[in-house]
């Protein structure tokens, strides 16, 4: 399994914009679309990266808890289909709904907004405000699989309540570590 870090997208840069296929409901969404009121959380992910599996029940839960708060969630695979078809939006589908997401799963099929984000690995965290500006990037928080350490979603869940407390976002954040981005023609 590759330990890929997240490339941490300057902190400050307003959210790229995009439409993708939801593999869950069938319809073109935008992030103007499904932004949330006091921010949005945009995740890349994908079906059989051993790091995503891992923190699967906590991005539900977390979902769940933050978009009462008005945090949307999204999630986005960009992952080459062909070469990894366990990630083909089908399979997408059932996942969101074996996982219990409350939130849109997108199919980036071209990579164009994995690319857009400067995302690099799954899974991959970017947390911005109300404004669509970048205010967190980077872990869920410091477990693993396999390294014992429980999973909380800390330093997510901490830069999320932050920004709906009004307060300073700390700006030492630490990389996400997956399985890279399956690229295509790589």
């Amino acid at each position: 399994m590759a330990r890929t870090p997240s490339n941490m997208l300057p902190l400050g840069t307003k959210a790229p914009d995009f439409e993708l296929l939801d593999t869950v409901s069938d319809e073109t969404l935008s992030l103007q679309k499904i932004k949330g009121e006091k921010g949005t959380v945009v995740l890349f992910i994908c079906n059989h990266c051993p790091f995503v599996i891992h923190v699967n029940p906590e991005i539900s839960k977390l979902g769940k808890e933050y978009q009462a708060k008005g945090i949307n969630f999204v999630a986005i695979s960009s992952n080459d289909v062909e070469n990894y078809p366990q990630d083909a939006p089908h399979l997408m589908k059932e996942k969101a709904q074996e996982m219990d997401y409350t939130f849109p799963y997108l199919y980036d099929e071209t990579q164009e907004v994995a690319k857009a984000y400067d995302a690099a690995c799954t899974p991959d965290f970017y947390l911005f405000d109300g404004d669509s500006k970048l205010v967190y990037r980077g872990q869920l928080d410091d477990s693993r699989p396999g390294n014992g350490l429980p999973l909380t979603g800390s330093d997510l869940r901490n830069a999320m309540d932050a920004l709906l407390e009004g307060k300073i976002i700390d700006p030492n954040q630490k990389p996400s570590i997956g399985c890279n981005i399956k690229w295509i023609g790589n």
